[in-house]
């Protein structure tokens, strides 16, 4: 008996209910496990598809009941209202009442767009700016203002541009590498949204000066090679910027805690960028680039400093404490404020223990009670916890608070909130990096409702 051939309507439209099966499927099981999370954080971004159509999508961020961390895209939904801190708090609540976290959100992280800080505050959440995105509009504007650089970063595009639109080139590139017994390495071309492709690109063009040197005077093309005075200037800016993309990097990770970072890496580069740590006799330009780094890194550390949101989950990271603080006095702030946080905690408790020690009083009537004080025990429970020896800087966080969940059980609950929290909205970022494949010029015509059913299925697996 011959199978009849489906046509392609037929194949799509079967691809189309085995995606929403695996919708139905799949979204119970990741709101289960998101219920059970004690405290979550959230990241959030805007993004518009080759179809100019608005998406909004929000990640949430949590540690699960191993202690570990998880991260749950819970929706990528079609925003074709305008994009007001109203309309965005709407739809972020009602994502946020039908996952059942809508008590449980310690904080949200979004980029710098005004309108996601407004949306933050409309919703009564705490709010950090992206530190990714604050890095990288922080090094852009010391860069601009280093105009031999510049002139440096418009050769280096140039030269990448050269020798990845030629065939040849990029052949005889490979080839002068293997004669000279390197490894073969591509050319890093630029992009304007990413500072560390800068980085990226001057890096692997010193690293790679003498083949370039070498075929740009046999090729036919008028490029001028840099001069050797160029690329020591090039060599001292990437080692002013090295500790930047680094910072970068890691403040970009899922895997990790990241949050509690933020405040300790950016005092380290405010001390790397100390011209006898630097180990470099630095130009006049150079110096005016360093200058404008230090000042804006103490703008953003006080800042930071003073929220929350990072100030305690930098605390509340046993491998930091207050060492990790740039400013002893914020360091005490952010003390007191987990003080407040954790007799917020015990005042909570405090009815059902209150009816405990009724119950037990009723029997022993002429034994005393004591009444509880939520202020002088939080103070002792955090007083305890970080006079402790810190763990060592390889240790996972995690792991010690799975291990002192018992010993400090209303740091921990702080912990386990708090510690979920993310440096940057990168998560969200990848998110959209995914929605710019799926939503393709070759299928442009995917419904909003499929493009999120995909999105959620490829993020949540």
């Amino acid at each position: 008996m011959r199978t009849k051939r489906l046509t392609k309507v037929d194949q799509a439209q079967a691809l189309k209910a085995m995606v929403d099966q695996r919708y139905k499927e799949s979204k119970p099981k990741e709101k289960l496990t998101v219920a059970k999370a004690s405290g979550v954080s959230l990241t959030s971004d805007m993004w518009t598809s080759i179809n100019t159509e608005a998406y909004l999508a929000v990640t949430c961020h949590f540690i699960d009941s191993n202690t570990a961390l998880r991260s749950v895209v819970l929706g990528v939904q079609h925003f074709p209202q305008a994009h007001t801190a109203i309309n965005l708090s709407q739809v972020t609540a009602a994502l946020m009442s039908e996952w059942g976290i809508t008590d449980k959100v310690t904080g949200s992280v979004t980029d710098g767009a005004a309108y996601m800080g407004a949306c933050a505050k409309e919703l009564c959440l705490r709010h950090s700016n992206c530190v990714a995105h604050t890095l990288n509009l922080m090094v852009k504007k010391a860069l601009d203002q280093h105009t031999a650089l510049s002139e440096i970063r418009t050769t280096c595009r140039r030269i990448v541009g050269y020798f990845k639109s030629s065939t040849t080139a990029k052949e005889r590139l490979t080839e002068v590498q293997e004669q000279m017994g390197r490894p073969a390495l591509k050319l890093i071309q630029e992009v304007d949204t990413r500072w560390n492709s800068t980085f990226q690109m001057l890096q692997r063009v010193h690293e790679l000066r003498e083949p370039i040197g070498a075929l740009l005077a046999g090729l036919h093309t008028d490029i001028c090679p840099l001069s050797s005075e160029q690329y020591e200037l090039m060599a001292e800016s990437l080692k002013i910027l090295f500790p930047f993309n680094d910072a970068t990097t890691e403040l970009s990770e899922e895997k990790r805690v990241s949050g509690s970072k933020v405040i300790p890496l950016l005092t380290m580069l405010h001390h790397a960028l100390n011209e006898e740590e630097m180990g470099v006799v630095l130009t006049p330009e150079s110096s005016t680039m360093v200058e404008c780094l230090r000042r804006q890194l103490n703008e953003k550390l006080y800042t930071l400093q003073s929220m929350s949101i990072m100030s305690l989950a930098t605390l509340l990271d046993p491998k930091l404490k207050k060492i990790g603080f740039f400013s002893p006095n914020k360091a005490m702030d952010a003390e007191k404020r987990l003080i407040f946080e954790c007799a917020a905690i015990l005042r909570h408790l405090a009815p059902s223990a209150a009816a405990s020690s009724a119950a037990a009083s009723s029997s022993e009537a002429s034994q005393p009670t004591k009444t509880p004080n939520a202020t002088a025990d939080a103070t002792a429970e955090v007083q305890k916890y970080l006079h402790e020896p810190s763990i060592g800087r390889l240790e996972n966080p995690l792991e010690y608070w799975a291990g002192h969940r018992l010993v400090y059980p209303n740091l921990y609950k702080l912990a386990v909130g708090f510690l979920a929290t993310p440096a940057s909205s990168v998560p969200c970022e990848r998110v959209f990096s995914k929605a710019g494949e799926i939503l393709s010029k070759k299928r442009n015509r995917l419904k909003p409702s499929t493009v999120e059913k995909l999105l959620f299925l490829n993020k949540n697996k």
